[in-house]
């Protein structure tokens, strides 16, 4: 893996690390509230369902964006993350191993799961499978929406459509499986997307 991966994997375990300590805390102190006088409001509803969706990111995005070793990821760990992720949202993702993965394994997983949501911005579910040391990711929904120029990162093909925020995993996905030894294959019909890792 290049310096600048490592480094940009450190970077984001750091963010992530420092940013669970006060959203707990946070929760914490909600907890305390709710015991009071004020328990039910919908001020408080609102301030926890934020501090949830924040927290279950943070837990997503330390395993997407950081770094990785062999250490193993539970299957519960991973389908509580996925369930916290995704709760209310229309897409819903579905995780199927028994066993615990190679967090490494969980790393691409994800980072292949934040490129499926920007494939499927109007909801659908998604299903991640590991066998024979490959992961699979398949997307199924009502409509897709697939920025060929930006899909084409993934593959190894070039492209000239420049990397915003919200598209970052395009351009660290390939990076990363390639360190690996690995080649991603996209497949693709109007309502069903597959990517193979």
């Amino acid at each position: 893996m290049s310096q600048d991966t490592v480094f940009a994997t450190l970077i984001g375990s750091r963010i992530c690390h420092d940013l669970i300590s006060p959203i707990g805390a946070i929760n914490n102190g909600l907890e305390l509230i709710e015991m009071s006088s004020k328990a039910g409001s919908p001020e408080l509803a609102l301030i926890s369902e934020s501090v949830s969706s924040a927290s279950a990111r943070i837990r997503f995005f330390r395993i997407a964006f950081g770094a990785a070793g062999e250490q193993i990821v539970g299957q519960t760990e991973v389908i509580s993350i996925l369930e916290d992720v995704y709760a209310g949202s229309r897409l819903t993702a579905t995780w199927l191993p028994s066993q615990g993965q190679q967090r490494r394994f969980v790393r691409l997983a994800f980072l292949a799961l934040l490129c499926l949501e920007t494939g499927m911005p109007y909801g659908g579910r998604v299903e991640i499978a590991v066998e024979d040391e490959r992961i699979t990711l398949t997307g199924h929904a009502d409509k897709l929406n697939i920025d060929e120029a930006l899909w084409a990162r993934l593959s190894g093909g070039k492209s000239s459509a420049p990397l915003v925020p919200a598209h970052v995993q395009f351009g660290l996905l390939p990076v990363i499986a390639a360190d690996e030894g690995r080649k991603i294959r996209i497949s693709s019909e109007p309502t069903r997307i597959v990517v193979t890792i």
